[in-house]
């Protein structure tokens, strides 16, 4: 099985600021450590036309010129370095290359994705671009070109997100996306409090327990 890491782009953050960068460095090492049949291989970066397949084109210059406003930033919880930018390509870049991977193998992953929080034209919540939107347009689009020539129908994706946070960036991306299912579980009253609505949304409430868990994803 492989597995995509981006955990050699790391930011400058100033001290004090609460989000624990080294953790995928820790995961990636503890993966080599106990799990050494995943390889772990370094994320490709993503381009600007396939991250345009979720984000608009002003917003994916904005961050990789390192224009975007205050207030943006502010959003995304992240000062912009070109660490920063290009540490959001690869994390993305390395959802695209899992699900080529899985494609082809039938399982892949990226042990630093999940930036559900970004919206197409924002960031948010230390997301800067959504990875899983990103790749999810751009296997529709490689699977339909082969669908052409096979005569195999397009397809249709869902996307199982199981964060504590709600997956709001994704939801508003597909909301009139018919061929991209969105599942969100998550707290209730956890952040983001201004929540969009998913296909299917799966609210629990805090001090939830492994039982009460396993039987709302069932």
């Amino acid at each position: 099985m492989h597995a995509f890491y981006s955990d050699q782009f790391v930011l400058p953050l100033p001290e004090g600021h609460r989000f624990p960068m080294a953790k995928y460095r820790m995961l990636r090492e503890q993966l080599a450590e106990h799990l050494p049949a995943v390889q772990c291989l370094e994320a490709p970066r993503a381009s600007d036309g396939e991250l345009a397949y979720a984000h608009t084109p002003g917003y994916v210059d904005a961050i990789a010129q390192g224009t975007a406003s205050a207030a943006v930033l502010r959003e995304i919880g992240f000062p912009w370095s070109e660490a920063m930018a290009e540490r959001a390509r690869r994390s993305v870049g390395a959802t695209i290359a899992a699900c080529r991977a899985a494609r082809e193998e039938g399982l892949a992953a990226n042990i630093a994705g999940g930036t559900h929080h970004a919206y197409a034209d924002k960031g948010g919540g230390f997301c800067v671009f959504n990875d899983a939107a990103v790749s999810a347009r751009l296997m529709q689009a490689e699977q339909a070109r082969l669908a052409v020539a096979r005569g195999q129908p397009a397809w249709r994706v869902a996307i199982i997100d199981l964060d504590v946070h709600q997956g709001n960036g994704t939801a508003h991306i597909f909301r009139d996306d018919a061929s991209v299912f969105t599942l969100s579980m998550h707290g209730q009253k956890n952040f983001p409090f201004r929540k969009e609505a998913s296909d299917l949304d799966v609210d629990l409430p805090d001090g939830c327990r492994d039982d009460e868990y396993l039987q709302a994803l069932e």
